[in-house]
């Protein structure tokens, strides 16, 4: 696939204008001046951005870079944590006709040379000194990026002295005084945009090898503001303006940007920035949004944290805690029962538990207010859905993709089947394969393809237009898509059994001592597992049981809590046909890290990388020499 910018006739004056992002900020900077866009906590205080702010920094910053030199077609990265100047930087790019390209803010210089270099990135907008100098390491190696500006002067400004960088204040004056002399000049670009023009670049997470750029049009991107916000698929009713959202997960992900950016413009939800990943938890319950999204490694957490809170609150409240807490889960698995459908006594029930826990507990997460939670962009442990049901958090799970434009399928309100993702969208078609049980989806999302990939483009999208996802699936009830793996994730056992981990995985992980869970056993006569601990909750544990640790290691082969972690593990196997158990467990002697390769971005396992990083483990679980704290099973 030509990744070059097609020719295309000059407008003429049937050519209506079409719709993007950028032109719904310009319309709500129109109607709604004086209202709230976003909200951003400095110094902790909040403050606020109306939408004329708003669309106002999104045209200086555009046109700055027009007087950069930034051309129809052309790259521009974003490399920064969550903060209005990535949506302000969005919009600017959409609107002058450029392509959005984010990078994570924990991508480590090599994955940043990668992508810059990939793309041919023209310009690159760094949050901090930290962000600048990976693309200061890796400079030599970018010949076309031609500036580097960055957001925050800390370290930067008056130590560094390179030619390309430049203080974003200085591009906004450039913008000013661009604006100045070129006054028509956004509204033109705007009005020259066509349909079929890549509007984003979205890199995958490189689970199996480097980062691809995913192509998404402006069509895309209609698509999925059609299905998602206007007809209502993410939330029923669908998002407006009385909706409130914290914005936390990296940007450069398909569901973020969905989530935050453009619900933003489109339904004019509120954003509110979360300061930082550290403090989610602290932030939601400041702005106790109404709509809440999170990957399931944020369940997790929150739930491994009210565990914590639970176990070190007072006898009175610990059995206050467990009391109620059994009617949730009691709740939960009715809820389950029924679907999701509420009966005037299971009302009543959570009525008095609102009284006396859940209402507390709600808050406490910020989940007070919430009318719609999602799930997604992995698989979560149906024991951590069932846990939020039951405490009247309204759980919905979705699955996507970035190369469907992340619209595939969602639970609805009344038809939840735990352990699916629910029903195809509108617009969505949905195929699996009878050989290979692999999913595919065809629709006016399918991407446009990877970035100078024609070749992996051609294998994922076939000549009928179906989009090959590589998730493996069944259907449930004919209606409802259960995810059962990946493909290149299929265990086959020495004995010819075909399993797919990742239930496995997600059973071991419900508990809320485990962080990481990896099952191995291709080619072996059984199944065995690394295990990474989840650090606060067993230290946690390991404090009111009288046990003194020093390090992460040195906790996680304690062998009170390699009994701790045998016992999750024979529970989960309970879950399992025989085959399918796991036998022998190695704890991973360090937490799993992104910049050591283990992790992706979005905090997703790079199995071969884990496997290879930790082979004496491996090989120690199947009759090798004795490495590493575990045991049998």
């Amino acid at each position: 696939m030509s990744t070059a910018t097609a020719p295309r006739p000059e407008p003429t004056a049937s050519d209506a204008p079409i719709t993007t992002i950028a032109t719904r900020l310009r319309e709500r900077a129109r109607t709604q001046p004086d209202g709230v866009a976003l909200r951003e906590k400095d110094f902790g205080i909040w403050h606020e951005v109306t939408w004329s702010q708003f669309w106002d920094w999104a045209e200086r910053i555009g046109h700055g870079l027009m007087a950069l030199g930034v051309e129809a077609g052309d790259r521009v990265a974003v490399h920064s944590e969550n903060r209005s100047e990535w949506f302000y930087s969005d919009h600017a790019i959409v609107a002058i006709g450029g392509v959005t390209v984010g990078l994570y803010p924990t991508n480590p210089a090599a994955e940043v040379r990668h992508m810059l270099a990939d793309c041919a990135a023209k310009v690159i907008i760094a949050e901090d000194q930290e962000q600048v100098d990976k693309v200061l390491e890796v400079i030599d190696d970018l010949p076309d990026l031609q500036h580097i500006v960055y957001i925050e002067p800390q370290g930067i400004l008056g130590s560094y002295d390179h030619p390309k960088l430049m203080f974003v204040n200085d591009l906004v004056g450039l913008g000013d005084e661009h604006r100045r002399t070129h006054p028509d000049a956004i509204e033109r670009r705007m009005a020259d945009r066509r349909p079929d023009d890549t509007m984003t670049l979205i890199y995958t997470s490189g689970t199996t090898g480097p980062p691809k750029g995913s192509m998404l049009s402006i069509a895309n991107v209609e698509f999925t503001i059609d299905s998602l916000v206007v007809k209502g698929g993410f939330a029923h009713p669908p998002p407006t303006a009385d909706d409130l959202i914290v914005s936390y997960l990296p940007l450069c992900h398909a569901a973020e940007r969905i989530f935050s950016l453009w619900f933003n413009v489109v339904a004019g939800v509120q954003v509110n920035f979360a300061e930082s990943i550290e403090t989610v938890e602290q932030n939601l319950a400041e702005v106790q949004p109404t709509l809440l999204f999170g990957v399931p490694r944020i369940w997790e957490k929150i739930l491994a944290g009210l565990e914590i809170r639970a176990s070190n609150a007072t006898l009175l409240k610990r059995l206050n805690y467990r009391l109620w807490m059994g009617l949730a889960r009691r709740i939960g698995a009715e809820l389950v029962e029924r679907r999701g459908n509420w009966t005037p006594w299971l009302r009543v029930q959570y009525a008095v538990g609102w009284l006396f826990l859940f209402r507390s507990l709600r808050k406490h997460i910020g989940a007070s207010k919430v009318r719609y939670a999602m799930t997604g962009a992995a698989p979560i442990s149906p024991d951590v859905m069932e846990f939020f049901l039951g405490i009247g958090l309204p759980m919905h799970e979705a699955w996507g993709m970035t190369e469907n434009s992340a619209v595939g399928t969602a639970t609805k309100p009344g038809h939840i089947v735990l352990g699916t993702v629910g029903e195809a969208h509108d617009g969505v078609e949905i195929r699996i394969d009878e050989t290979t049980g692999e999913i595919l989806t065809r629709s006016p999302g399918t991407f446009q393809g990877y970035w100078n990939l024609p070749e992996e483009t051609a294998e994922i999208i076939d000549a009928d237009g179906w989009l090959h996802t590589g998730d493996v699936g069944e259907w449930v009830d004919g209606r409802y898509v259960k995810i059962t793996g990946r493909m290149k994730d299929i265990i086959i056992t020495s004995g010819g059994k075909n399993i797919t981990p990742s239930e496995i995985e997600n059973a071991i992980k419900a508990s809320p001592y485990v962080k990481e869970a990896v099952v191995i056993g291709d080619g072996r006569r059984y199944l065995t597992a690394l295990v990474g601990i989840e650090l606060d909750t067993v230290g946690d544990w390991a404090q009111r049981n009288g046990l003194g640790y020093t390090t992460y290691r040195d906790l996680s082969e304690k062998p009170e809590v390699l009994q701790l972690i045998r016992g999750v593990i024979r529970e989960a196997n309970e879950k399992f046909a025989r085959v399918e158990q796991i036998k022998k467990f190695r704890m991973v002697p360090k937490e799993l890290d992104h910049e050591d390769g283990e992790l992706t971005a979005t905090q997703k396992v790079k199995r071969s990388a884990v496997a290879a990083a930790f082979t004496e483990h491996v090989e120690a679980m199947y009759g090798g020499d004795s490495v590493g704290a575990g045991m049998d099973v």
